[in-house]
């Protein structure tokens, strides 16, 4: 099993492309795809089109929705309008303070177990939660331990699955697992896989949201320059040994982080025993 995440596009020509990789995508058979939703809702229209498509399209959206900077109205709106359009899976997340907010900017929900018990209170088992998972400790939490209870509220509240943070380390998913199964989490946690294919915007995105590069993938990197070619092929033996040690461990799948390409995730599939 795997999964595909987007994110919405900003451009006419970006959702273009989005589209041409989803056809792509799509015949290498994803259980869903998942849509991302700004902090605050700050891309809700372009969230909303985007499943909107998928769902003309008769693919298994999954749109993430985060609770911070809206009240239970504006989210209730939401959760009703993809009841209504036959949607059964949503990806249940606290989400980033907008920039600039002060307390008065965080909602009414402002924890995502919050989150996922409105949506339980309001629409029973409708539908299937995916909640996100840090097996290298979210960069806000005040240590492991408090993080592993943070998870755990979030799956007392009622959430069916967990979607990970991206790492390239699987023993941190190992323990992460055993950690959970040790309190009583058995509900399925799939690893989140980022594609390695541009240095520079991989660790940005690794500074910003604490996911560990480890030193020698990127000193190999470092190395690399320029040379995109070079990049992509280092890469993809690196994610790829990743996710085959992470299927043969008993992971049950992958959830790639697609970036809106088709050729990385492509790839680690077509090498994937």
């Amino acid at each position: 099993m795997f999964s595909i995440e987007l994110f919405p596009p900003k451009t006419d020509a970006g959702m273009e492309k989005l589209q041409a990789a989803v056809g792509e995508l799509l015949p290498l058979g994803p259980e869903y795809v998942s849509v991302t939703y700004g902090a605050g809702g700050s891309t809700q229209g372009r969230t909303f089109a985007t499943v909107d498509w998928l769902v003309s399209q008769g693919v298994d959206a999954a749109p993430h929705l985060s609770c911070i900077g809206s009240d239970r109205a504006e989210i209730g709106a939401i959760l009703d309008r993809y009841q209504q359009q036959g949607i059964r899976r949503l990806v249940a997340l606290r989400g980033d303070l907008p920039s600039g907010a002060g307390l008065g900017g965080l909602g009414e929900l402002q924890y995502a177990n919050e989150l996922v018990a409105f949506i339980r209170q309001r629409h029973g088992d409708w539908f299937h939660i995916e909640v996100a998972a840090y097996p290298e400790t979210h960069p806000q939490a005040s240590g492991a331990e408090a993080d592993l209870r943070n998870f755990q509220r979030k799956v007392q509240a009622g959430a069916n699955a967990a979607i990970t943070q991206y790492f390239y380390n699987a023993d941190a998913y190992f323990h992460f697992v055993r950690r959970c199964r040790a309190i009583g989490l058995d509900l399925p946690i799939v690893p989140g896989i980022m594609p390695i294919s541009n240095y520079s915007q991989l660790a940005r995105f690794s500074d910003a949201c604490g996911a560990e590069i480890p030193r020698w993938i990127r000193r190999q990197l470092q190395d690399c320059g320029d040379d995109l070619e070079r990049i992509r092929a280092f890469g993809l033996e690196v994610v790829v040994d990743l996710c085959q040690r992470l299927l043969d461990g008993g992971a049950p799948g992958l959830h790639f982080y697609s970036m809106n390409q088709a050729g990385p995730t492509q790839a680690i599939l077509g090498r994937l025993s």
